[in-house]
């Protein structure tokens, strides 16, 4: 059960995040779950705010990428309803609110991946950009999308 792993592992799956504006959370095409940018909110309260390098340090940063990606299994459970029938995570595009300066994007991006793999096991292994940007919507620290495989159609 995946859901109880996250529990184990001192993580709370939250609700389904709500869109900011006019998309659907996660849309599923085939066997593949694809969810909108996540950003890092609690409860509705964007939890890390600010630029990497400047406002954030790297291990606060490593902590919005864990929620960003909680949230992204929320988004698809809301369309899969069950986080069991994921056959694979596939690809994580992560996006780092970023000073000029700052080039540890791929550090910050390793908290949703760590995170994955240890949830997923092996079917949380997957492919990842780490990309740094100079604005993110509300000012949040991280931003990720996801893909998953899931196991039937």
């Amino acid at each position: 059960m995946i859901e109880e792993k996250i529990k184990q592992l001192g993580y709370q799956l939250p609700e389904a995040p709500k869109p900011v504006a006019v998309y659907v959370a996660a849309l599923k095409v085939d066997k593949l779950v694809f969810t909108a940018g996540q950003i890092p909110s609690v409860q509705g309260d964007l939890k890390y705010k600010g630029k990497l390098g400047k406002d954030i340090m790297i291990d606060e940063g490593r902590k919005a990428a864990e929620v960003c990606a909680l949230n992204c299994l929320a988004a698809i459970k809301g369309v899969i309803k069950n986080l069991d029938e994921i056959e694979q995570i596939v690809k994580l595009t992560v996006f780092v609110n970023s000073t000029e300066s700052f080039i540890n994007q791929p550090q910050v991006a390793n908290g949703a991946s760590e995170l994955l793999e240890k949830i997923f096991g092996e079917k949380g292994k997957h492919v990842r950009s780490a990309v740094g940007v100079n604005e993110l919507p509300l000012d949040a620290a991280v931003e990720i999308e996801m893909i998953v495989k899931i196991k039937y159609l």
